[in-house]
């Protein structure tokens, strides 16, 4: 399987843009700022539904736009030239959209997986030695690609505890100010069962996924450091109760029940899978208070090639391999780790500052990110009036007897001698026709050879996809 061609439109940094991409391994190349990344990302929304890089997803639209569209042609058999076109639409308000093959709409998370992918980034370390909010967010990607209905799971889980702690709140609120609750409290005591069902339903699935994880966990990370001490891979949730009692639900009701003063007070969920966490261990102790920053980098890559190998052997296909800008992060050794790993795959696509940054690799495909961007015309009007006037200077200016050019004679003498402006002051802006950027001619931003039209303007959204 693998990516032939993404197209996005109003994409973070990128207003339009088209992209190829061969079998094998891809390398991005530009400097910092220009977008690599955004590129990259916009596969990872498009395989799992989310970003490492954000929470949310308002921050993935081009500011001052509604929407942003991803387009992928993708080849899943490769003696096959026949290609599926996958579309995600994201947008500011709303619920989050998709099509296949110009099909009928349908919600993102529909087709969440069915793009698999695995992305290596600056910031695994952090799976280590970070908060707990970025372990929550590898095991809801993980999650995605491996739990059937996991997101529609977690998006309902999160809009009951927003329900929940919104309760809470107004119940505070009126208890300080004399009002009667006893409305409030039948109100929170139903939100409270809802939301104990649909915690203990996502917490089922995590468990789950992490058992997935652990043993091939362990063993890669063997591997990368030639045995040099032993990893854990544990579950710790929030709902603790889910792995002791056959039937958590009273447990949990209880423990609500003893916690109620101080969740009024704060007016937050203070327990449930917005709490949870993922442990990991070396040699017995706890891998963030003890491992060193190498002995760190190698479990977040074990991290990563286990999803890699769970995800191929649950899906039966490679998923895509990301490597965004981790050359730059990692010694000799794992560099050559991560190399080995990424050159069996079906297709890597590697984001660098520079060529060098990442070792030569013959059959690489390198792709230009400098070359992707049209020039902003204001600063194309700027550089032609410049060539200009340097063209004028190099031919020479036929002057008139007053010692002014030609057909100036009756200007005032102040303004004949003046120099010329590079912008009259009366001029307007230069507007660009809209850009057509990237490789090949048969698909542009907005339409092309199977790529739909994202407008979607007769379909009215429904609700806010939280994976």
């Amino acid at each position: 399987m693998y990516i032939s061609r993404l197209a996005l439109d109003h994409y973070r940094s990128w207003s339009q843009v088209v992209v190829d991409f061969v079998p094998g391994v891809n390398i991005l190349v530009g400097r910092n700022g220009l977008g690599k990344t955004n590129l990259v990302e916009a596969v990872e929304v498009l395989s799992t539904g989310a970003s490492h890089r954000t929470s949310g997803t308002l921050p993935l639209i081009e500011r001052g736009q509604p929407t942003a569209t991803i387009r992928a042609n993708v080849v899943f058999d490769d003696d096959s030239s026949d290609e599926t076109t996958y579309e995600a639409a994201i947008h500011a308000h709303g619920a989050n959209r998709a099509r296949i093959n110009s099909g009928k709409s349908l919600y993102l998370r529909d087709i969440i997986g069915q793009i698999p992918s695995v992305s290596f980034t600056p910031e695994d370390q952090r799976l280590v030695a970070g908060d707990p909010g970025a372990r929550r967010a590898m095991l809801n990607q993980a999650g995605a690609l491996l739990e059937p209905g996991y997101s529609a799971a977690l998006q309902q889980f999160t809009r009951i505890g927003k329900q929940r702690a919104t309760l809470l709140k107004q119940i505070g609120a009126n208890a300080n100010a004399g009002v009667p609750v006893d409305a409030a409290l039948s109100g929170l005591e139903i939100w409270t069962g809802q939301f104990i069902e649909a915690g203990m339903a996502l917490t089922r699935m995590r468990r789950r996924v992490i058992d997935l994880l652990a043993e091939p966990f362990a063993a890669i990370y063997g591997q990368l450091a030639s045995q040099a001490g032993a990893v854990r891979l544990t579950y710790a949730p929030s709902f603790d109760e889910v792995l002791l009692y056959d039937d958590p639900h009273p447990a949990i009701s209880e423990h609500f029940q003893r916690i109620y003063p101080g969740e009024v007070a704060r007016g937050v969920n203070l327990i449930g899978p917005q709490r949870d966490d993922m442990e990991l261990e070396l040699d017995g102790m706890a891998a963030r208070e003890f491992a060193s920053n190498g002995e760190m980098w190698t479990m977040a890559l074990a991290l990563k090639m286990a999803l890699f190998q769970v995800v191929r052997e649950r899906l039966g296909v490679k998923p895509i391999v990301i490597l965004d800008d981790v050359f730059a992060q990692l010694d000799d050794n794992r560099r050559r780790q991560i190399l080995d790993f990424a050159g069996k795959q079906d297709q890597v696509l590697v984001t660098v500052a520079a060529e060098g940054d990442v070792p030569a690799h013959r059959d690489a495909h390198l792709i230009d990110v400098a070359a992707l961007v049209e020039p902003d015309p204001n600063e194309r009007l700027v550089s032609e009036l410049l060539s200009g006037l340097r063209e004028k200077r190099n031919k020479g200016i036929e002057w008139g007897e007053e010692g002014c050019a030609a057909g100036e004679g009756d200007r005032p003498a102040s303004e004949a001698n003046a120099s010329p402006a590079l912008i009259p002051a009366a001029a307007e802006p230069a507007v660009a026709d809209s850009p057509k950027v990237g490789r090949g001619a048969d698909m542009e931003p907005g339409r092309a050879g199977g790529v739909v039209d994202s407008s979607a303007a007769d379909e009215k959204p429904v609700g806010k996809d939280a994976a």
